[in-house]
């Protein structure tokens, strides 16, 4: 048996506007915004870059290759596949390290240099650790030689489909696919569509976990049945930030239909991925099903968190009426002790005790305000909310 590669690959959401800007940096190093270039520089040398190509196969993409045997494949809609093209059996765990390595240390991190300006990625989605599908190619193996694989990476098996042209083995993490008489470029087209659909996937759960647990962080605010007034500003900014990563993150949802669409039209009209689509072709409308779901569910969790913001608003503009009113209350009294004052006088004098008497008003005036903010701060506002039961999302 021998293995002839090893991928992996991502996806994340990027257009032909954003494929130029990636091709004029690995060509030339060049940005039309102003970033560090010394920065672009350092970067574009840790890619080790070859060749570099610019092609069309269904999208537009970018292709190189690099002096440590690993080739790169850039697509206008954003998925990037990795190839590393010198792997043997005694070395695969090795070389998918390698790879590995590359694609999160090297490509990675120019790539999210060369986007960080615009809109930021929520940090809920920033840190999150990717788990690759790898896929291992081999040539000409016997079943027992993949099934031995398979028992060394992972114990239980997902599916297997056999054709004339190759079979595939999958277990969680790992896919090995055994070619038998197929092309080269066949075998990356069901490999490309593959990682596409499995990162499309893995998108939508990781934001259906994400409503999971934005929902109950609003809920945690809004369980507060009596809110103490000094308490009200930090639960309103509590919101006001749940409510900005709700709305980054529903565009980034909603950008997703077009992407969908336009893989499943071009994987239909390729003749080499019929009998592909024969087994897989559905996936392409559950995964628009689950996108529609997933918008739902956003939905509500975009009223929810507005709903929220709306009654501790509700909140905190009684709190002000209510030190309004008290601190009116106040200065109408001062007022009326000075006129009575006045009005006691034949003329005004400026003695002693006056100077006292303002200072000792000044001195109750001052008090008063800050015991009626403390009192504010300290009293309990009822959270008037409807009790709902959730269901099973």
């Amino acid at each position: 048996m021998r293995i002839s590669n090893v991928y992996v690959g991502g996806w994340f959401q990027r257009t032909m506007l954003q494929l130029s800007e990636i091709y004029d940096f690995l060509r030339n190093c060049d940005s039309q915004l102003e970033f560090d270039s010394a920065k672009l520089s350092e970067l574009r040398k840790s890619l080790e870059i070859g060749n570099i190509s610019y092609g069309v196969a269904g999208e537009e993409y970018v292709e190189f290759t690099t002096a440590l045997n690993i080739k790169v494949k850039i697509f206008e809609d954003g998925l990037i596949v990795l190839n590393n093209c010198k792997v043997s059996e005694d070395t695969l765990f090795a070389d998918i390290d390698k790879v590995t390595d590359y694609y999160e240390h090297r490509l990675s991190k120019a790539i999210n240099y060369l986007f960080s300006l615009g809109a930021p990625v929520p940090k809920e989605l920033a840190n999150i650790e990717t788990v690759f599908p790898y896929f291992v190619v081999c040539d000409n193996a016997s079943k027992e030689e993949i099934s031995e694989l398979l028992s060394k990476t992972e114990k239980q098996k997902y599916f297997e489909f056999n054709n004339t042209n190759y079979d595939v083995l999958r277990g969680d993490a790992y896919y090995f696919i055994n070619n038998k008489e197929q092309s080269f470029e066949n075998i990356e087209r069901y490999i490309e569509e593959q990682i596409f659909i499995r990162e499309f996937k893995g998108q939508l759960h990781r934001y259906l976990n994400l409503h999971r647990i934005i929902w109950e962080k609003i809920d945690q605010v809004k369980e507060n049945i009596h809110v103490k007034g000094e308490d009200i500003v930090k639960f309103t900014s509590k919101l006001e930030g749940y409510s900005k990563t709700i709305n980054l993150i529903d565009g980034r949802i909603r950008q997703m239909a077009t992407y969908i669409a336009t893989r499943e039209k071009i994987a239909k009209s390729d003749e080499d991925l019929e009998e592909f689509l024969a087994i897989s072709g559905y996936r392409y409308e559950t995964l628009r099903d689950t996108l529609e779901y997933i918008k739902c569910i956003w939905d509500m969790t975009k009223n929810y968190v507005s709903s929220a913001q709306k009654l501790f608003d509700g909140i905190k503009t009684d709190v002000t009426s209510s030190s309004v009113n008290t601190l009116t209350i106040v200065t109408s009294m001062s007022a009326g002790a000075s006129i009575i004052g006045l009005l006691t006088k034949s003329q005004p004098e400026f003695t002693t005790f006056g100077f006292i008497y303002f200072f000792i008003l000044a001195i109750v005036g001052w008090g008063s305000t800050k015991l009626i903010s403390f009192i504010s701060k300290s009293r309990k506002y009822e959270v008037a909310d409807v009790a709902y039961d959730k269901d099973i999302k």
